[in-house]
Order: C-alpha cells, then sequence, then structure tokens
C-alpha cells in the first residue's frame, strides 16, 4: 500500500473511533459548568402569589432542591409522583421553578395532580432558566447551605436517582 491509500484509512480509523466512544456516552450526563459554582441570583414572583416574590437568597443557610417544570412537559408528569413522596419525606425545602408556562395551566396542574412544593417561583419569560443553563424540562438543582449549586439532574428524577444519588448528597451537604 502506498501513503495515498493509508491516509484515508487512517482518517476512517479515526472517524470509527470517535464514533464508538460518542454512542457509549449517555446525554444525561452532560456536565454542567454550574456545578459547584454559586446558583445564579434572580427575584421573581411566585406562582400562586403573584404579588409575592422569591430569591435564592431567603434559603440561605439550608440546603434546598430547585427542580424546573412546566405544566406543557409530558415528562415532568412521570416525575411528579417520585416529587409528591420526596415532599412527604420532608427532608429538605424543594422549591419549584415553573418555566415558559402560563400560570393558570400550572396552577390547575399542581391543584389536579398535588402540589410537591414548599413554594413555585414562575419564570414566564424563561430568563431565570436560562441563568441555570436548562435546555429542557424537567432539571432539578440540589443547592448547599452557602448557595452553591452541588448536582444537577437532567430529566425525570427517578427513585433510584433520588434513593441512590441525591437523599445521600443532601444528608452529606446537611452534615457541613
Amino acid at each position: 500500500m502506498n501513503a495515498k491509500t493509508l491516509i484515508p484509512l487512517a482518517l476512517f480509523a479515526v472517524l470509527v473511533g470517535f464514533l464508538a466512544v460518542g454512542l457509549r456516552l449517555d446525554p444525561h450526563e452532560v456536565p454542567s459548568p454550574l456545578v459547584n459554582k454559586p446558583a445564579p441570583a434572580f427575584k421573581i414572583t411566585q406562582l400562586e402569589q403573584a404579588d409575592a416574590q422569591f430569591s435564592p437568597d431567603d434559603l440561605k443557610g439550608k440546603v434546598w432542591v430547585l427542580n424546573v417544570w412546566a405544566s406543557w412537559c409530558v415528562a415532568c408528569r412521570q416525575e411528579h409522583p417520585v416529587l409528591m413522596a420526596f415532599a412527604r419525606a420532608k427532608i429538605v425545602p424543594l422549591i419549584g421553578l415553573d418555566y415558559k408556562d402560563q400560570r393558570k395551566e400550572a396552577m390547575g396542574v399542581l391543584k389536579r395532580a398535588g402540589n410537591p412544593y414548599d413554594l413555585t417561583a414562575f419564570d414566564g419569560d424563561g430568563r431565570v432558566g436560562i441563568d441555570y443553563g436548562v435546555y429542557g424540562v424537567p432539571e432539578s438543582y440540589v443547592i448547599d447551605k452557602a448557595g452553591v449549586i452541588r448536582y444537577k439532574h437532567i430529566g425525570p428524577i427517578t427513585e433510584d436517582a433520588l434513593q441512590q444519588t441525591i437523599i445521600p448528597l443532601i444528608n452529606e451537604l446537611k452534615k457541613s
């Protein structure tokens, strides 16, 4: 074989190698640049009390979970029973962020399906979600006592993810 044949063959082999590695990656494990950085600050209205505000500063000194959801989100319905059980356990405050939604529709979903949230912030235009790097709902963030994001979960929270990753992390963070 001459060099003219070997170069394309070598490039093809490298391309196949990259493809093989890429196919084994989990798209739900996209690293967030915000993990281990302060949670973006915001102050927006609450879903059910449009005259009341919420800010992450309200929870400084507490470990908490921010769950980004929407009434139009099918996957959010899938995780809803898991969030309801988590909320009943009262491990940490569970804050909802209603993302790019209509207030009336969101309140209707919570009325029909139950409300797992201690409080829901209303992000109708999606600006807060953009600051948090949300590219699809649901997404959840575990935030420590100092207001630092320690974990980001992409997609619906499953019972396994809750028991094996999220709750153990919360328990660790509560100790510090």
